[in-house]
């Protein structure tokens, strides 16, 4: 017949480990420290690391003008044969010139007259 295991006393063995202030209580406190910070700090490395990849992911993707097939890194789109343009990529830098996007007033003087 096989004995149990007797939890009792490995959870008092332990705790007494916690409390007591020599080096293996240390070491225990501070692997347990450890682990939890672990634990809670990973999901938000996770997030971050996928939020910059999905940027990265995002600034190579192109769009054919023709059908809207989505695709990375083709010269050709997959679905319909036709060659991406240039302006399918988010530029790196802007080819739009101000003078050609900016709108010029002219200042006219209004009299007042209805009064």
């Amino acid at each position: 017949m096989q004995r149990p295991i007797p939890w009792p006393w490995i959870l008092l063995a332990l705790l007494l480990l916690l409390l007591a202030p020599g080096p293996a209580g240390r070491f225990l406190l501070d692997l347990l420290g450890g682990l939890t910070l672990l634990l809670l700090l990973l999901p938000l490395l996770f997030g971050a690391a996928g939020l910059v990849g999905w940027q990265l992911l995002r600034r190579r993707l192109r769009t054919c003008s023709a059908c809207g097939f989505i695709s990375v890194g083709n010269a050709v789109c997959p679905a319909c044969g036709t060659p991406f343009d240039a302006s399918s990529v988010a530029p790196s830098s802007p080819e739009i010139r101000a003078s050609d996007v900016t709108i010029d007033v002219d200042v006219v003087e209004v009299d007042d007259q209805g009064s």
